[in-house]
Formats: C-alpha cells, sequence, structure tokens
C-alpha cells in the first residue's frame, strides 16, 4: 500500500476505485466497504483507493474537540488498511477551510480533480460537504453528470445491531471488550511506554510494566482488571499472556491514575521500551483491599481468570 499525503504529488491512478472517511477503527462495517472495493477493483482492473481525514472531522467541527478520542490514531488505521491489501491511502489534512467545502464542490473540486473515480464506494449512513447536506442521491447524480459510477453498501448487523465507530466506543466505556472485539473483528489495542512505578506489585510477587500514553486522543478503557496479551520489540517474536489493572490502586495509595501489566511467566527488564497491549476481557472492578496480603490473593484469582479467558483465543 503506497501512502499519499500531499494532492499536489498524486500519481495518474488507474480506474480509482475509492471510498472516503474518517475509518476509525478499520472495524468490520470498514472491511465490508474495503471488501466490495476490491472485487470491483479486480472486475475492472483499477486501482482501490481510501481517501482519509486527519485530523479527525470532529476535532475539526465540534464546540468542544478535546473530548474526541479515537479508536485508531492515524498510524494505527495505517497498519490495519495495510493488512487488508488496499493499493492507495492519501491522507488529507482537515481543517476549517476544507470542512466549508459545499457537497458540490466536494465532489467535483476535489474528487473529480485530484481522483478521476471510475467508482465510487459509501456506506449506508454517508453523508459529505459542508453540513453535511450530500447524500448518495446526490452523490449518483453527479457521478451520473461527471462520469463515475456510485455503489452503496448496506449497513453491517451483528447480533440485531449496525457496526459503528461509536458503538464500539461506547462499548469500551462500558468495559463491555467481547462486543467491542466483536465488532471490530480483532482485539482492541493500544500502545504505552514503560516506565518506573513504585514497584510494589514486584514485593508481593506480581512485577508490572507501568505504561505512559502518549497518545492524548487514544481510547483507553474505563477502570477495572482486564485479560490481556502484550508484543513489542523487546519481546522479539513472542505475544504474551497477562493482566492490566487501570485505576488509582486504592489498596496501595489511591491518588494518581495508572496502567500497569503484569505479563505472566516474564521479570526481565524492559523499561523505556515500547509495547501493544492487546485486551480481550474485563475481568472486575478495583476494590480497596484490606492489606496487600489481600490484595495478593486476589491477585492469585485474576491470574486464573486471566488465563481461562486467554485459553478462549488461541494464538495462531
Amino acid at each position: 500500500m503506497k501512502v499519499h499525503y500531499n494532492l499536489k504529488e498524486l500519481p495518474p491512478f488507474n480506474k480509482g476505485i475509492i471510498t472516503t472517511g474518517a475509518f476509525d477503527g478499520v472495524h468490520k462495517g470498514h472491511q465490508q466497504i474495503i471488501g466490495r472495493m476490491r472485487e470491483i477493483a479486480k472486475e475492472t482492473s483499477g486501482e482501490t483507493i481510501i481517501i482519509t481525514f486527519h485530523p479527525h472531522p470532529r476535532k475539526v467541527t465540534s464546540s468542544v474537540p478535546g473530548e474526541i478520542k479515537q479508536l485508531t490514531s492515524l498510524n494505527e488505521r495505517i497498519q490495519l488498511l495495510e493488512k487488508v491489501g488496499i493499493d492507495h491511502l492519501v491522507v488529507i489534512p482537515f481543517d476549517y477551510q476544507f470542512s466549508n467545502l459545499s457537497a458540490t464542490e466536494y465532489v467535483k473540486s476535489f474528487l473529480v480533480a485530484n481522483f478521476h473515480p471510475h467508482t465510487i464506494i459509501v456506506g449506508y449512513d454517508h453523508r459529505f460537504g459542508k453540513g453535511r447536506l450530500g447524500d448518495f442521491e446526490m452523490l449518483t447524480q453527479l457521478g451520473n453528470e461527471n462520469n463515475f459510477t456510485v455503489e452503496q453498501v448496506n449497513e453491517q448487523i451483528i447480533d440485531n445491531e449496525i457496526i459503528s465507530s461509536t458503538q464500539i466506543r461506547n462499548y469500551l466505556a462500558d468495559k463491555n471488550i467481547v462486543k467491542a472485539n466483536n465488532l471490530l473483528g480483532y482485539p482492541y489495542f493500544f500502545e504505552g511506554f514503560i516506565v518506573r512505578g513504585n514497584q510494589i506489585g514486584r514485593t508481593i510477587g506480581f512485577p508490572t510494566a507501568n505504561l505512559h500514553i502518549n497518545d492524548e486522543e487514544k481510547i483507553i478503557p474505563a477502570n477495572g482488571v482486564y485479560a490481556v496479551r502484550v508484543k513489542g520489540e523487546c519481546f522479539g517474536d513472542k505475544v504474551l499472556d497477562g493482566m492490566m489493572n487501570i485505576g488509582v490502586r486504592p489498596t496501595v495509595d489511591g491518588q494518581r491514575k495508572v496502567i500497569e501489566v503484569n505479563i505472566f511467566d516474564f521479570d526481565e527488564d524492559i523499561y523505556e521500551q515500547n509495547i501493544t497491549v492487546m485486551v480481550y476481557d474485563y475481568i472486575r472492578g478495583e476494590v480497596k483491599f484490606n492489606g496487600l496480603d489481600a490484595l495478593k490473593e486476589q491477585l492469585n484469582k485474576d491470574v486464573l481468570s486471566a488465563k481461562s479467558i486467554l485459553l478462549a483465543y488461541p494464538l495462531f
């Protein structure tokens, strides 16, 4: 997959099969659109092109942009899209001026002028242009006028609900990791940088990797204990099982929020390394225990719970 950041340096695309959107999460609904793009590209000997926006359009159009959290950073989206076999990804800087393009201007002066599409694929709820006034019917009419075809992919439904990035965000906030992952099509993940903590866990036999999250826009699951797996260069090719605690650690100090991962059967120095944490299921909420012995007893139970959960998700 080739990634393009400059409209002025785009190559001459051959029969571009195009879709546009934030693609936050690259979830199963997105994957259905991408699958259809690839089918048409194969039939027409064309190229698949995804046009995405950075920052997320809602960060520009929202009256409270700081509240917008994302399932995936731009780099994570690039990694996920590369795995599904797209030919080209075009990253468009989304700003106030771009957001004020009318629906017709957006299609004619942006899509047609820069990409000369053969086919444009859109989702069931696709809207475009200032005020989100453009819809499938308008795009079809503009396609007739500008010599491109438009196809709409219906909503994708799992367990009687429509797949959407918003629903996945809601499930993460509600600690319903299994449903979030089911809609994503993969375990929700985030990256952290390992920093030194107060090492209390080590004194009771549960050393933890304390994580600093660099991406302020990344959604972090709600407070609690989770079954996780970790990977990173410091582990080589291995993916290791573990459990994660997010919260203020009320038994220890309760002063500040931390994210700490106990990696099973692992006790090496990996400070100042980046690791990726993949979240599989929620185990329990935060509890203030009556001392470290009671905490240790519960942690032993949590290990068993995490291992039991992870057995249901074999690695291949």
